[in-house]
């Protein structure tokens, strides 16, 4: 599993999700192998959580870097 630009998803990650342009950061839950859409859960910092698709996200070391 890996996210937007091929890094590796790991449970445990903190990610930003775009959210229909309204960005929030969460932590990687949980990863489904055998799907390609809805196959990460996120876990919102702080409060519930969220099914993504992780080839549509970023790790937030990743989303913050500057380039």
């Amino acid at each position: 599993m890996h996210y937007k630009n091929g890094r590796e998803a790991k449970v445990g990650d903190r990610v930003v999700v775009p959210n229909n342009g309204k960005p929030f950061i969460g932590l990687l839950s949980e990863v489904n192998a055998g799907s390609d859409t809805c196959n990460g859960q996120v876990i919102p910092m702080p409060a519930s959580s969220h099914y993504v698709t992780l080839k549509e996200i970023l790790h937030v070391d990743d989303a913050l870097a500057k380039g």
